[in-house]
């Protein structure tokens, strides 16, 4: 008889959880404005909000710890994880920074000026908030095959070239300072993007002229997925082939909270000497010194410890077995979510499964509540409330999907928790019917509204 699959760790520390009843839930949600974002984490029985620094970090990185070099300059920690940083993508130059969305601060207060055209595939809202709030403009090329649920496409991240030449050809080369390519792709279901359409994509903008970064925050499991679904690279290892991605591009940020396994952090890698310099400056005035750039020395050394972990077949093997795990039991329960399952989550489309709530009553966020209501799991809306306004007219922008991702932490929880959750998501797809309004707004912020806005139900 084969053996079963095991996990290629054992479990050393436990945190306990509460649950909670549906009265409690029900009050805390109402005292939260509707807002999963403002509920206590005690109120929280499984936390699926995000995947984000929420993951459990292993001995050597533990071990780690005990020995950061917290020197002002020129730290042991900045070392280690310069050369692990050098080793994994190749890039020369490393700025380390508290998180991602401050290494996108950095790097676009040097190349995103008012007017730009920043092309690539469906941009993260961070990411489009850095572009906004600088009076730029994200263009969206994903395939289309990403908008469709149901399509088995199995590298739903890639950039449609078609899109993204008719953008290099409708605006001046001086208005694109960089096409910027998300491994994985979150805003699509978290979808990877190919090895074919990255060499793609770098041939199409070397012949307009035009640079390539990386969002990088899932880059491992990006390159898991090439390693078992594109031909002719089964064989190699995941550092082999994410050196191979990274090589095409001329930098990369990353946010260290998801595939650099710890809690905080992020950076900016680069091979050109002249945008580190530049961009040495606005670390310093956002960030700290360049070779700590808001992190502790022990965070940097964990980093380095957790890189080298997240790029080895085992763990990665582990962590995305256990994401299609619970896709599994949800496709099996008659759940419509997007297919296939993506890497570091489960992406529920509301619009089907909620079909008689209206759009501009959010049914992504309606969907997420009712799951906290039934079982105290806290998921987050990839929708309409996270696409924000259109910045020139104020109207709500409805993308093409309404999201509800359930972010699985890194080696967190057991299968056992994701059983849970799927009788739990059943148990509220049984009463669907019931749910007959959603919610509105009673305040938001001007940007990024997601993370604070207030809400009512309808």
């Amino acid at each position: 008889m084969k053996l079963p699959y095991a996990e290629p760790f054992r479990i050393k520390m436990v945190e306990e959880i509460r649950q909670s009843t549906q009265e409690e839930r029900e009050s805390w949600l109402k005292n939260a404005h509707y807002n999963l974002f403002n509920l206590k984490s005690s109120q929280v029985f499984i936390d699926l909000l995000t995947d984000s620094g929420t993951g459990a970090m292993s001995d050597q990185q533990w071990g780690a710890l005990m020995t950061g070099d917290e020197s002002y300059a020129g730290s042991r920690s900045f070392e280690a994880l310069h050369e692990t940083v050098k080793k994994i993508s190749g890039y020369q130059y490393l700025l380390p920074t508290h998180q991602g969305r401050a290494a996108e601060n950095v790097l676009f207060s040097v190349l995103v000026k008012d007017g730009d055209i920043i092309p690539g595939n469906s941009h993260f809202d961070t990411t489009k908030g850095h572009i906004e709030i600088r009076k730029a403009h994200a263009v969206d090329c994903t395939i289309d095959e990403a908008f469709d649920v149901d399509n088995p496409h199995l590298f739903k991240g890639n950039i449609n070239l078609e899109k993204l030449e008719e953008v290099y050809k409708s605006h001046p080369k001086e208005k694109i300072p960089f096409c910027l390519i998300t491994i994985t792709c979150n805003s699509s279901g978290g979808q990877p993007v190919s090895l074919e359409n990255v060499k793609a994509v770098k041939e199409l903008s070397d012949r307009y002229g035009i640079p390539i970064y990386f969002d990088s925050a899932r880059f491992a499991e990006n390159a898991y997925f090439i390693k078992m679904r594109e031909k002719g690279q089964e064989n190699r290892t995941i550092k082999e082939i994410a050196k191979e991605v990274f090589s095409y591009g001329v930098g990369m940020t990353m946010s260290s909270k998801k595939d650099g396994l710890v809690n905080i952090g992020g950076f900016i890698a680069l091979n050109d000497e002249n945008i580190f310099r530049a961009a040495s400056n606005f670390t310093i005035i956002y960030e700290g010194f360049i070779t700590y750039g808001g992190m502790a020395g022990r965070d940097m050394a964990a980093l380095a410890v957790g890189l080298n972990e997240a790029t080895e077949f085992a763990y990665l093997e582990s962590r995305i077995s256990q994401v299609e795990y619970l896709g599994n039991r949800l496709i099996e329960f008659g759940i419509p979510v997007q297919k296939p399952i993506g890497g570091h989550a489960v992406f529920i489309d509301s619009l089907k499964f909620l079909p008689n709530i209206p759009r501009d009553q959010y049914p992504a966020q309606t969907l997420a509540n009712e799951i906290y209501k039934e079982a105290g799991i806290r998921t987050v809306e990839i929708g309409t409330l996270l696409a924000d306004r259109d910045p020139e007219t104020r109207e709500n922008r409805y993308p093409k999907l309404e999201l509800v991702r359930l972010a699985i932490p890194r080696r967190t929880y057991t299968n056992n928790h994701m059983d849970y959750i799927a009788v739990a998501i059943k148990n509220v797809y049984e009463r669907k019917e019931e749910i007959q309004k959603g919610y509105n707004i009673v305040w938001e912020s001007e940007i990024l509204r997601h993370f604070t806005v207030q809400l009512k139900e309808a």
